[in-house]
Protein backbone atom coordinates (compact mmCIF):
# COMPACT_ATOMS: atom_id res chain seq x y z
CA UNK A 1 0.00 0.00 0.00
CA UNK A 2 2.64 2.45 1.04
CA UNK A 3 4.60 1.68 -2.12
CA UNK A 4 1.73 2.20 -4.36
CA UNK A 5 1.05 5.70 -2.76
CA UNK A 6 4.97 6.95 -3.08
CA UNK A 7 4.64 5.94 -6.82
CA UNK A 8 1.07 7.60 -7.49
CA UNK A 9 3.38 10.66 -5.30
CA UNK A 10 5.92 10.42 -7.81
CA UNK A 11 4.04 10.26 -10.77
CA UNK A 12 1.89 13.19 -9.26
CA UNK A 13 5.41 15.55 -8.95
CA UNK A 14 6.18 14.45 -12.43
CA UNK A 15 5.84 17.11 -15.47
CA UNK A 16 2.37 17.87 -16.43
CA UNK A 17 1.21 19.84 -19.22
CA UNK A 18 0.79 23.02 -20.18
CA UNK A 19 -2.86 23.92 -20.94
CA UNK A 20 -3.89 26.36 -23.02
CA UNK A 21 -6.15 27.25 -25.49
CA UNK A 22 -5.07 24.44 -28.17
CA UNK A 23 -3.33 21.33 -27.50
CA UNK A 24 0.20 21.38 -26.84
CA UNK A 25 3.07 19.41 -29.08
CA UNK A 26 4.57 17.18 -27.09
CA UNK A 27 8.46 17.22 -27.83
CA UNK A 28 10.93 14.83 -26.76
CA UNK A 29 14.89 15.53 -26.37
CA UNK A 30 15.82 13.51 -29.42
CA UNK A 31 12.96 15.24 -31.43
CA UNK A 32 14.10 19.11 -30.34
CA UNK A 33 17.76 17.76 -31.48
CA UNK A 34 16.36 16.69 -34.95
CA UNK A 35 14.50 19.80 -35.30
CA UNK A 36 17.04 22.15 -34.19
CA UNK A 37 20.28 20.96 -36.36
CA UNK A 38 17.18 20.99 -39.30
CA UNK A 39 15.36 24.45 -38.75
CA UNK A 40 18.14 26.17 -36.13
CA UNK A 41 18.81 29.93 -37.28
CA UNK A 42 22.46 29.14 -36.88
CA UNK A 43 22.84 25.56 -38.12
CA UNK A 44 21.62 26.96 -41.70
CA UNK A 45 23.67 30.44 -41.63
CA UNK A 46 26.62 27.78 -40.81
CA UNK A 47 25.66 25.25 -43.90
CA UNK A 48 25.49 28.33 -46.24
CA UNK A 49 29.39 29.30 -45.22
CA UNK A 50 30.38 25.76 -45.80
CA UNK A 51 28.32 25.35 -48.99
CA UNK A 52 30.48 29.03 -50.38
CA UNK A 53 33.63 27.31 -49.27
CA UNK A 54 32.50 24.03 -51.31
CA UNK A 55 31.44 25.74 -54.26
CA UNK A 56 35.11 27.83 -54.45
CA UNK A 57 36.72 25.13 -54.41
CA UNK A 58 34.58 23.08 -57.75
CA UNK A 59 35.03 26.71 -59.15
CA UNK A 60 38.84 26.52 -58.72
CA UNK A 61 38.72 22.54 -59.81
CA UNK A 62 36.83 23.56 -62.75
CA UNK A 63 39.65 25.96 -64.18
CA UNK A 64 41.78 22.38 -65.25
CA UNK A 65 38.50 21.99 -67.42
CA UNK A 66 38.48 23.08 -71.20
CA UNK A 67 36.72 26.08 -72.12
CA UNK A 68 34.81 26.93 -75.03
CA UNK A 69 33.87 30.14 -75.46
CA UNK A 70 31.81 31.71 -78.10
CA UNK A 71 31.19 35.79 -78.74
CA UNK A 72 28.92 37.05 -81.28
CA UNK A 73 28.11 41.15 -81.60
CA UNK A 74 25.33 41.73 -83.45
CA UNK A 75 25.07 44.39 -85.67
CA UNK A 76 26.56 47.56 -84.66
CA UNK A 77 26.60 50.96 -86.66
CA UNK A 78 28.48 53.75 -85.81
CA UNK A 79 29.18 57.35 -87.54
CA UNK A 80 31.70 59.91 -87.17
CA UNK A 81 32.39 63.41 -88.36
CA UNK A 82 36.22 64.13 -89.41
CA UNK A 83 37.73 67.20 -89.17
CA UNK A 84 39.76 68.22 -92.82
CA UNK A 85 41.78 70.84 -92.73
CA UNK A 86 42.01 72.90 -96.15
CA UNK A 87 44.31 74.70 -97.99
CA UNK A 88 42.32 78.33 -96.88
CA UNK A 89 42.70 77.13 -93.65
CA UNK A 90 38.55 76.78 -93.64
CA UNK A 91 37.68 72.79 -92.53
CA UNK A 92 35.32 70.65 -93.72
CA UNK A 93 34.23 67.41 -92.57
CA UNK A 94 34.23 64.21 -93.90
CA UNK A 95 30.98 61.47 -92.70
CA UNK A 96 31.80 58.21 -91.74
CA UNK A 97 29.94 55.28 -91.29
CA UNK A 98 30.73 51.60 -90.60
CA UNK A 99 28.15 48.43 -90.07
CA UNK A 100 29.72 45.55 -88.67
CA UNK A 101 28.76 42.17 -87.39
CA UNK A 102 30.75 39.18 -86.33
CA UNK A 103 31.75 36.81 -83.94
CA UNK A 104 34.47 34.69 -81.88
CA UNK A 105 35.23 31.22 -81.09
CA UNK A 106 37.55 30.42 -78.00
CA UNK A 107 38.76 27.16 -77.01
CA UNK A 108 41.18 26.82 -74.10
CA UNK A 109 42.70 23.50 -72.91
CA UNK A 110 44.34 23.96 -69.09
CA UNK A 111 47.63 21.47 -69.26
CA UNK A 112 48.50 19.27 -66.09
CA UNK A 113 51.70 21.39 -66.22
CA UNK A 114 49.84 24.67 -65.35
CA UNK A 115 50.53 25.79 -69.04
CA UNK A 116 47.45 26.05 -71.58
CA UNK A 117 46.97 25.52 -75.13
CA UNK A 118 44.64 27.95 -77.25
CA UNK A 119 42.75 27.33 -80.13
CA UNK A 120 40.73 30.70 -81.36
CA UNK A 121 38.72 31.77 -84.25
CA UNK A 122 37.66 35.31 -85.53
CA UNK A 123 35.46 36.35 -88.00
CA UNK A 124 33.85 40.01 -88.93
CA UNK A 125 31.98 41.76 -91.98
CA UNK A 126 32.03 45.37 -92.13
CA UNK A 127 30.09 47.55 -94.41
CA UNK A 128 32.13 50.74 -94.46
CA UNK A 129 30.93 54.10 -96.08
CA UNK A 130 32.99 57.64 -96.49
CA UNK A 131 30.99 60.82 -97.57
CA UNK A 132 33.61 63.43 -99.05
CA UNK A 133 32.35 67.07 -98.60
CA UNK A 134 35.58 68.00 -100.27
CA UNK A 135 34.74 66.47 -103.02
CA UNK A 136 30.87 67.59 -103.59
CA UNK A 137 30.02 64.96 -100.91
CA UNK A 138 30.79 62.10 -103.25
CA UNK A 139 30.12 58.82 -101.30
CA UNK A 140 32.81 55.69 -100.99
CA UNK A 141 31.65 52.55 -100.38
CA UNK A 142 33.52 49.02 -99.20
CA UNK A 143 32.43 45.65 -97.65
CA UNK A 144 35.27 44.12 -96.12
CA UNK A 145 36.08 40.41 -94.79
CA UNK A 146 38.58 39.62 -91.77
CA UNK A 147 39.25 36.21 -90.60
CA UNK A 148 41.83 34.74 -88.23
CA UNK A 149 42.76 31.28 -86.96
CA UNK A 150 45.27 31.17 -84.11
CA UNK A 151 47.24 28.39 -82.09
CA UNK A 152 49.25 29.38 -78.88
CA UNK A 153 50.80 27.88 -75.85
CA UNK A 154 52.14 29.04 -72.47
CA UNK A 155 53.92 27.20 -70.39
CA UNK A 156 55.56 28.43 -66.52
CA UNK A 157 59.06 26.64 -65.73
CA UNK A 158 61.35 27.00 -62.74
CA UNK A 159 58.21 26.84 -60.36
CA UNK A 160 55.14 25.34 -58.96
CA UNK A 161 51.43 24.69 -60.39
CA UNK A 162 49.93 27.66 -59.30
CA UNK A 163 46.78 26.24 -60.66
CA UNK A 164 47.18 22.69 -58.68
CA UNK A 165 48.47 24.64 -55.19
CA UNK A 166 45.25 27.15 -55.65
CA UNK A 167 43.16 24.10 -55.95
CA UNK A 168 44.87 22.50 -52.41
CA UNK A 169 44.03 25.77 -50.88
CA UNK A 170 40.48 25.87 -51.71
CA UNK A 171 40.28 22.10 -50.16
CA UNK A 172 41.65 23.16 -47.68
CA UNK A 173 39.61 25.50 -46.80
CA UNK A 174 36.08 23.57 -47.68
CA UNK A 175 37.54 21.11 -45.20
CA UNK A 176 38.22 23.51 -42.69
CA UNK A 177 34.62 24.61 -42.79
CA UNK A 178 33.41 21.55 -42.51
CA UNK A 179 35.06 21.38 -39.26
CA UNK A 180 33.98 24.04 -37.93
CA UNK A 181 30.14 23.35 -39.28
CA UNK A 182 30.48 20.29 -37.33
CA UNK A 183 31.51 22.23 -34.21
CA UNK A 184 28.66 24.70 -34.76
CA UNK A 185 26.57 21.40 -34.81
CA UNK A 186 27.64 19.94 -31.64
CA UNK A 187 27.71 23.36 -29.74
CA UNK A 188 23.70 23.42 -30.84
CA UNK A 189 23.41 19.56 -29.63
CA UNK A 190 24.33 21.09 -26.17
CA UNK A 191 23.23 24.42 -26.09
CA UNK A 192 19.76 22.61 -27.32
CA UNK A 193 19.96 20.09 -24.23
CA UNK A 194 20.72 22.85 -21.75
CA UNK A 195 17.50 24.93 -23.07
CA UNK A 196 15.29 22.11 -23.08
CA UNK A 197 15.71 20.86 -19.62
CA UNK A 198 15.92 24.56 -18.36
CA UNK A 199 12.43 24.05 -19.79
CA UNK A 200 11.66 21.41 -18.32
CA UNK A 201 13.01 22.21 -14.89
CA UNK A 202 11.09 25.28 -14.84
CA UNK A 203 7.69 23.21 -15.96
CA UNK A 204 8.96 20.57 -12.78
CA UNK A 205 8.85 23.15 -10.40
CA UNK A 206 5.55 25.19 -11.73
CA UNK A 207 4.34 21.48 -10.90
CA UNK A 208 5.44 21.60 -7.43
CA UNK A 209 4.14 25.04 -6.56
CA UNK A 210 1.04 23.78 -7.93
CA UNK A 211 1.05 20.82 -5.64
CA UNK A 212 1.64 23.14 -3.63
CA UNK A 213 -1.25 25.71 -3.86
CA UNK A 214 -3.25 22.60 -3.64
CA UNK A 215 -1.84 21.09 -0.48
CA UNK A 216 -1.76 24.94 1.12
CA UNK A 217 -5.71 25.33 0.39
CA UNK A 218 -6.59 22.10 1.51
CA UNK A 219 -4.94 22.96 4.89
CA UNK A 220 -6.43 26.24 4.92
CA UNK A 221 -9.86 24.12 4.15
CA UNK A 222 -8.88 21.77 7.56
CA UNK A 223 -7.51 24.79 9.78
CA UNK A 224 -11.03 26.62 8.67
CA UNK A 225 -13.06 23.45 10.38
CA UNK A 226 -11.02 23.80 13.28
CA UNK A 227 -11.43 27.08 14.05
CA UNK A 228 -15.55 26.46 13.55
CA UNK A 229 -15.21 23.87 16.15
CA UNK A 230 -13.38 26.38 18.40
CA UNK A 231 -10.26 23.40 18.65
CA UNK A 232 -7.35 26.37 16.86
CA UNK A 233 -4.68 27.81 18.55
CA UNK A 234 -4.48 31.58 17.97
CA UNK A 235 -3.20 33.04 14.76
CA UNK A 236 -3.25 29.65 12.59
CA UNK A 237 -6.33 30.46 10.49
CA UNK A 238 -4.04 33.80 9.61
CA UNK A 239 -1.02 31.87 8.95
CA UNK A 240 -2.89 29.62 6.77
CA UNK A 241 -3.89 32.73 4.97
CA UNK A 242 -0.89 33.84 4.30
CA UNK A 243 0.72 30.73 3.47
CA UNK A 244 -1.87 30.37 0.64
CA UNK A 245 -1.60 33.53 -0.56
CA UNK A 246 2.56 33.36 -0.97
CA UNK A 247 1.57 29.26 -2.68
CA UNK A 248 -0.41 32.08 -5.05
CA UNK A 249 2.48 34.07 -5.51
CA UNK A 250 5.03 31.25 -6.42
CA UNK A 251 2.56 30.04 -9.38
CA UNK A 252 2.10 32.88 -10.98
CA UNK A 253 5.97 33.85 -11.01
CA UNK A 254 6.85 30.25 -11.92
CA UNK A 255 4.54 30.42 -14.96
CA UNK A 256 5.66 33.48 -16.16
CA UNK A 257 8.99 31.83 -15.90
CA UNK A 258 7.76 29.10 -17.80
CA UNK A 259 6.67 30.88 -20.68
CA UNK A 260 9.69 32.67 -21.13
CA UNK A 261 12.03 29.84 -21.53
CA UNK A 262 9.88 28.34 -23.77
CA UNK A 263 9.75 31.20 -26.36
CA UNK A 264 13.49 31.25 -25.45
CA UNK A 265 14.08 27.48 -26.65
CA UNK A 266 11.59 28.01 -29.67
CA UNK A 267 13.36 30.67 -30.97
CA UNK A 268 16.73 28.49 -30.18
CA UNK A 269 15.81 25.33 -32.32
CA UNK A 270 13.86 27.08 -35.54
CA UNK A 271 9.48 26.59 -34.04
CA UNK A 272 7.28 29.31 -34.28
CA UNK A 273 6.85 31.56 -31.06
CA UNK A 274 3.35 30.76 -30.86
CA UNK A 275 3.30 27.22 -31.21
CA UNK A 276 2.17 25.35 -27.76
CA UNK A 277 4.60 22.89 -26.79
CA UNK A 278 5.45 20.72 -23.81
CA UNK A 279 8.52 19.00 -23.49
CA UNK A 280 8.94 15.33 -22.78
CA UNK A 281 12.02 13.78 -20.87
CA UNK A 282 12.61 10.19 -19.68
CA UNK A 283 14.29 10.23 -15.77
CA UNK A 284 15.65 6.80 -15.72
CA UNK A 285 18.58 5.85 -16.90
CA UNK A 286 21.03 3.61 -17.10
CA UNK A 287 25.01 4.62 -15.62
CA UNK A 288 27.42 3.84 -17.84
CA UNK A 289 31.36 3.73 -17.30
CA UNK A 290 33.66 6.25 -19.28
CA UNK A 291 37.18 4.63 -19.42
CA UNK A 292 39.09 8.07 -19.09
CA UNK A 293 41.94 7.23 -21.34
CA UNK A 294 39.31 6.50 -23.75
CA UNK A 295 37.68 9.63 -23.95
CA UNK A 296 40.85 11.65 -24.12
CA UNK A 297 42.24 9.07 -27.16
CA UNK A 298 38.59 9.86 -28.58
CA UNK A 299 38.72 13.93 -28.01
CA UNK A 300 42.04 13.95 -29.62
CA UNK A 301 40.99 11.96 -32.85
CA UNK A 302 38.08 13.41 -33.52
CA UNK A 303 38.21 16.72 -32.31
CA UNK A 304 37.65 19.37 -34.74
CA UNK A 305 39.66 22.18 -33.02
CA UNK A 306 42.53 19.51 -33.60
CA UNK A 307 41.43 18.85 -37.18
CA UNK A 308 41.33 22.44 -38.02
CA UNK A 309 44.87 23.23 -36.63
CA UNK A 310 46.14 20.63 -38.41
CA UNK A 311 44.59 22.22 -42.24
CA UNK A 312 45.84 25.52 -40.89
CA UNK A 313 49.48 24.27 -41.02
CA UNK A 314 49.37 22.71 -44.42
CA UNK A 315 47.34 25.86 -45.37
CA UNK A 316 50.82 27.95 -43.76
CA UNK A 317 53.32 25.57 -45.31
CA UNK A 318 51.67 26.22 -48.42
CA UNK A 319 52.19 30.19 -47.64
CA UNK A 320 55.96 29.55 -47.04
CA UNK A 321 56.25 27.43 -50.44
CA UNK A 322 54.63 30.71 -52.26
CA UNK A 323 57.20 33.03 -49.88
CA UNK A 324 60.29 31.24 -50.54
CA UNK A 325 59.66 31.25 -54.86
CA UNK A 326 59.98 34.92 -54.56
CA UNK A 327 63.92 34.38 -54.39
CA UNK A 328 63.99 31.31 -57.33
CA UNK A 329 64.08 31.43 -60.73
CA UNK A 330 61.23 31.53 -62.50
CA UNK A 331 60.42 30.98 -66.76
CA UNK A 332 58.05 30.71 -68.92
CA UNK A 333 58.02 29.01 -72.66
CA UNK A 334 54.97 30.31 -75.07
CA UNK A 335 54.60 30.26 -78.75
CA UNK A 336 51.88 31.09 -81.16
CA UNK A 337 51.23 30.26 -84.69
CA UNK A 338 47.94 31.79 -86.32
CA UNK A 339 46.31 32.54 -89.66
CA UNK A 340 44.79 35.67 -90.67
CA UNK A 341 42.65 36.38 -94.02
CA UNK A 342 41.53 39.87 -95.26
CA UNK A 343 39.29 40.41 -98.13
CA UNK A 344 38.04 43.78 -99.36
CA UNK A 345 35.96 44.64 -102.40
CA UNK A 346 33.80 47.05 -104.10
CA UNK A 347 31.06 44.58 -105.27
CA UNK A 348 30.07 41.27 -104.62
CA UNK A 349 28.07 39.43 -102.34
CA UNK A 350 29.07 38.68 -98.39
CA UNK A 351 29.56 34.75 -99.33
CA UNK A 352 32.18 35.66 -101.67
CA UNK A 353 33.56 37.96 -99.56
CA UNK A 354 34.02 35.64 -96.65
CA UNK A 355 35.30 32.22 -99.45
CA UNK A 356 38.25 35.24 -100.61
CA UNK A 357 38.95 36.11 -96.87
CA UNK A 358 39.69 32.16 -96.44
CA UNK A 359 41.80 32.06 -100.10
CA UNK A 360 43.73 35.39 -98.78
CA UNK A 361 44.47 33.33 -95.06
CA UNK A 362 45.75 30.51 -97.24
CA UNK A 363 48.45 32.71 -99.50
CA UNK A 364 49.44 34.85 -96.60
CA UNK A 365 52.49 33.72 -94.46
CA UNK A 366 51.55 33.04 -90.82
CA UNK A 367 52.43 34.65 -87.89
CA UNK A 368 54.35 32.59 -85.60
CA UNK A 369 56.60 32.98 -82.88
CA UNK A 370 58.48 31.15 -79.62
CA UNK A 371 59.85 32.51 -76.67
CA UNK A 372 61.83 31.60 -73.85
CA UNK A 373 61.93 34.03 -70.50
CA UNK A 374 63.84 33.78 -67.34
CA UNK A 375 63.91 36.41 -64.50
CA UNK A 376 65.76 36.08 -60.85
CA UNK A 377 65.39 38.90 -58.46
CA UNK A 378 69.34 40.03 -58.30
CA UNK A 379 68.72 42.87 -55.26
CA UNK A 380 65.30 43.34 -53.34
CA UNK A 381 67.10 44.55 -50.06
CA UNK A 382 65.98 41.40 -48.35
CA UNK A 383 62.33 41.22 -48.71
CA UNK A 384 62.00 38.07 -50.04
CA UNK A 385 64.17 36.69 -47.07
CA UNK A 386 62.36 38.36 -44.47
CA UNK A 387 58.82 37.54 -46.39
CA UNK A 388 59.82 34.02 -46.22
CA UNK A 389 60.89 33.93 -42.34
CA UNK A 390 57.65 35.80 -41.45
CA UNK A 391 55.64 32.64 -43.13
CA UNK A 392 58.14 30.65 -41.58
CA UNK A 393 57.24 31.99 -37.75
CA UNK A 394 54.20 31.69 -38.79
CA UNK A 395 54.14 28.21 -39.46
CA UNK A 396 55.76 27.98 -35.84
CA UNK A 397 53.05 29.59 -34.20
CA UNK A 398 50.56 27.21 -36.25
CA UNK A 399 52.79 24.11 -34.60
CA UNK A 400 52.62 25.18 -31.29
CA UNK A 401 48.45 25.81 -31.36
CA UNK A 402 48.34 22.79 -31.84
CA UNK A 403 50.23 21.55 -29.14
CA UNK A 404 48.31 23.15 -26.99
CA UNK A 405 45.00 22.85 -27.76
CA UNK A 406 45.64 19.20 -27.39
CA UNK A 407 47.24 19.71 -24.04
CA UNK A 408 43.45 22.18 -23.04
CA UNK A 409 41.82 19.31 -24.65
CA UNK A 410 43.39 17.06 -22.18
CA UNK A 411 42.71 18.59 -18.99
CA UNK A 412 38.83 19.34 -20.32
CA UNK A 413 38.19 15.96 -20.69
CA UNK A 414 39.66 14.93 -17.32
CA UNK A 415 37.48 17.26 -15.72
CA UNK A 416 34.18 16.54 -17.76
CA UNK A 417 34.85 12.06 -16.86
CA UNK A 418 35.04 13.25 -13.36
CA UNK A 419 31.72 15.52 -13.83
CA UNK A 420 29.72 12.82 -14.94
CA UNK A 421 30.47 10.53 -12.48
CA UNK A 422 29.71 12.74 -9.18
CA UNK A 423 26.86 14.09 -11.43
CA UNK A 424 25.50 10.41 -11.48
CA UNK A 425 25.94 10.11 -7.34
CA UNK A 426 24.56 13.14 -6.82
CA UNK A 427 21.44 12.50 -9.12
CA UNK A 428 20.98 8.84 -7.29
CA UNK A 429 21.19 10.38 -3.51
CA UNK A 430 18.77 13.13 -4.32
CA UNK A 431 16.58 10.42 -5.75
CA UNK A 432 16.62 8.76 -2.55
CA UNK A 433 16.01 12.04 -0.64
CA UNK A 434 12.65 12.77 -2.95
CA UNK A 435 11.48 9.55 -1.89
CA UNK A 436 11.72 10.24 2.13
CA UNK A 437 10.39 13.74 1.67
CA UNK A 438 7.46 12.84 0.07
CA UNK A 439 6.85 9.96 2.46
CA UNK A 440 7.48 12.76 5.94
CA UNK A 441 5.31 15.03 3.84
CA UNK A 442 2.39 12.52 4.05
CA UNK A 443 3.00 11.97 7.53
CA UNK A 444 3.17 15.50 8.73
CA UNK A 445 -0.33 15.86 6.95
CA UNK A 446 -1.73 13.29 8.42
CA UNK A 447 -0.14 14.68 12.16
CA UNK A 448 -1.55 18.09 10.71
CA UNK A 449 -5.29 16.52 10.28
CA UNK A 450 -5.22 14.83 13.98
CA UNK A 451 -4.17 18.26 15.28
CA UNK A 452 -0.31 17.50 16.53
CA UNK A 453 1.13 20.00 13.86
CA UNK A 454 0.31 23.33 13.44
CA UNK A 455 -0.27 25.03 10.09
CA UNK A 456 3.39 26.76 10.48
CA UNK A 457 5.00 23.91 11.02
CA UNK A 458 3.27 21.98 7.92
CA UNK A 459 3.72 24.87 5.87
CA UNK A 460 7.94 24.36 7.01
CA UNK A 461 7.61 20.78 5.84
CA UNK A 462 6.19 21.78 2.37
CA UNK A 463 8.74 23.79 2.28
CA UNK A 464 11.23 21.16 3.11
CA UNK A 465 10.04 19.06 0.22
CA UNK A 466 10.00 21.58 -2.41
CA UNK A 467 13.80 22.26 -2.11
CA UNK A 468 14.53 18.24 -2.13
CA UNK A 469 12.31 18.02 -5.10
CA UNK A 470 14.31 20.85 -6.79
CA UNK A 471 17.77 19.05 -5.72
CA UNK A 472 16.53 16.15 -7.21
CA UNK A 473 15.39 17.98 -10.51
CA UNK A 474 18.58 20.35 -10.38
CA UNK A 475 21.19 16.83 -10.35
CA UNK A 476 19.13 15.19 -13.06
CA UNK A 477 19.46 18.18 -15.35
CA UNK A 478 23.56 18.27 -13.95
CA UNK A 479 23.80 15.03 -14.91
CA UNK A 480 22.09 15.68 -18.88
CA UNK A 481 24.18 18.13 -19.22
CA UNK A 482 27.61 16.82 -18.27
CA UNK A 483 26.60 14.12 -20.54
CA UNK A 484 25.80 16.26 -23.41
CA UNK A 485 29.32 18.19 -22.90
CA UNK A 486 31.11 15.24 -22.71
CA UNK A 487 29.93 14.37 -26.49
CA UNK A 488 30.68 17.20 -27.55
CA UNK A 489 34.21 17.41 -26.29
CA UNK A 490 34.61 13.96 -27.20
CA UNK A 491 32.54 13.24 -30.08
CA UNK A 492 31.73 10.06 -29.23
CA UNK A 493 28.62 8.49 -27.45
CA UNK A 494 29.62 6.45 -24.21
CA UNK A 495 26.05 6.15 -23.25
CA UNK A 496 25.10 4.39 -26.49
CA UNK A 497 28.87 3.40 -27.75
CA UNK A 498 28.65 5.25 -31.34
CA UNK A 499 30.71 7.75 -32.75
CA UNK A 500 28.97 11.35 -33.45
CA UNK A 501 32.13 11.89 -36.25
CA UNK A 502 30.11 13.14 -39.82
CA UNK A 503 30.58 10.82 -42.56
CA UNK A 504 33.58 12.46 -45.09
CA UNK A 505 32.18 14.50 -47.36
CA UNK A 506 32.97 14.31 -50.91
CA UNK A 507 33.98 17.40 -52.90
CA UNK A 508 32.06 17.22 -55.97
CA UNK A 509 28.59 18.68 -56.95
CA UNK A 510 25.69 17.43 -55.47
Amino acid sequence: MKRKLLVSLLMGFALAGHAETETPRTISYDEAIRIALGESYTVKYYKEDMDATRYSYLYTKAQFKPLLNFDFFTPSWTEELTEISQADGLPVYNSTGSLQVGGNLNFTYVLPTGGNFALSSKMYWENYRTTLSQQDYAELKRDQVYSRFALSFNQPIFTANKLKENMKVAELDYKKSTCYFTRVQMDIVYNVTDAFYNVYKLAYEHKINQDRLVNSREAYRITKLKQETGNLPEGEMLIAEITVAQDEARVMESEGKLSTAKDQFKLLIGLPLNEEIDLKADMEFEAFIVDMQQAIDEALRNRMEIKENNLDIELQAIEVKRAKREREFKGNISAYYDFTGLSTRDGGTVGQLVGSSFDNMRDRPSNRGIALTVSYPLLDWGRARNQVRREEVRLKQRKLNLDNTERTIEQEIREIVRSVYEAEKRYRINRRNQEVAIQSYRISQMRFENGDMTSQELSIEQERLSQVQLAYIDSYITYRLSVADLNRKTMYDFEHNRSFLPEDRELVAK
